[in-house]
């Protein structure tokens, strides 16, 4: 199991391959990077294993047996992912044998919604962190505020589960439309493709997604059992729980990219009414969520582990971690 000390001293690496022929694999016990021309090989770095938390990989790459062999020697996390980030391959050194830990999940009550509210309240008390981060005093921005303020008194003294995710949703279309005013905000559509923010928003949460998934792993969690989201074919709901409090992050980061036209309508391309990333912009956009998270590294190691103590020693609310952005 690792400790904090490992998480602060390690390193997740993110290798980029969506423009370039490149091949890991591993030289005098080291992970080496390279790039494939026609003719020859070149090194692009270097890095010992024992330095290394989690591998990214975008895009297509040669990786070999002895690499892999070495990640599970030393419990680095390999995450191979396609150009749109669907995870191809993904391996990490989880504590498969914690049976206990996966008996609890199960025989976790859905109608229990002590900890889901605490998921709740820490992703609403972050909304409002970050819409007073941004110092506006217009109406949307005051009202989302208001409203916020308002469902973290009443919040943990909901008992109806449909309740409880329709005050979510609310507070979220309050908070988006104040935060992204200046965006041409026009509305949450997930996966539609309908507007250039909604798009980069996708790409963030989903590279905050598989980012997460790797620290889950590390503590035997089965991934499919939550305990706000629901069991679903194929979802992994407890990684979709343990992100709520951490999407500010990625909210954070779009709209500081696009005030600092880092971002720009410019880089997308409308194709049968949906936006799509251009093919040569997406390591640029990449590059902005995966820096912004890795900052936060700590942060993530610090909120799953102090889950996974309390949800094992079944812990009261109050005791559960709390996320501050």
């Amino acid at each position: 199991m690792f400790t904090h000390k490992d998480i602060d001293m390690r390193t997740i690496f993110v290798v980029n391959c969506i423009e370039h022929n490149r091949s890991l694999r591993v030289c005098n016990g080291e992970l080496m990077l390279e790039e494939l021309g026609e003719d020859k090989k070149e090194t692009l770095t270097k890095f010992p294993f024992q330095k290394l938390l989690a591998l990214f990989i975008i895009g297509h790459i040669t990786v070999t047996t002895p690499l892999i062999e070495k990640c599970k020697k030393y419990g680095v996390a390999l995450v191979v992912m396609k150009p749109n980030l669907r995870p191809v391959f993904f391996w990490a050194n989880s504590a498969e044998a914690n049976y206990l830990l996966r008996k609890r999940q199960f025989d976790y009550r859905t109608e229990d919604l002590t900890v889901a509210k605490a998921i709740v309240y820490n992703k609403v008390l972050n909304q409002k962190s970050a819409l007073l981060k941004t110092r506006k005093k217009d109406e949307l921005t005051i009202n989302a505020l208001e409203l916020c303020e308002a469902s973290l008194n009443t919040l943990l003294n909901t008992t109806d589960y449909n309740q409880l995710m329709g005050l979510e949703g609310t507070i979220a279309k309050s908070f988006f439309s104040a935060y992204f005013q200046n965006q041409n905000w026009k509305g949450i559509h997930p996966r539609m493709k309908s507007d250039v923010i909604n798009v980069t928003l996708d790409i963030g949460y989903t590279i905050l997604f598989n980012f997460m998934e790797c620290f889950v792993r590390m503590f035997g969690f089965d991934l499919y059992v939550g305990v706000y989201h629901r069991l679903w074919f194929k979802r992994k709901s407890l990684v979709c729980d343990l992100i709520e409090p951490f999407r500010c992050l990625i909210d954070h980061a779009t709209l500081l990219a696009f005030n600092r036209k880092q971002f720009s309508e410019k880089d997308f391309t409308l194709i049968k009414q949906e936006y799509r990333l251009k093919y040569e912009k997406c390591a640029d956009y990449y590059k902005v969520f995966y820096d912004t998270l890795i900052a936060h590294k700590t942060d993530f190691f610090k909120f799953v582990q102090q889950y996974y103590r309390c949800f094992m020693g079944c812990k009261t609310a109050k005791n559960y971690p709390l996320f501050e952005f």
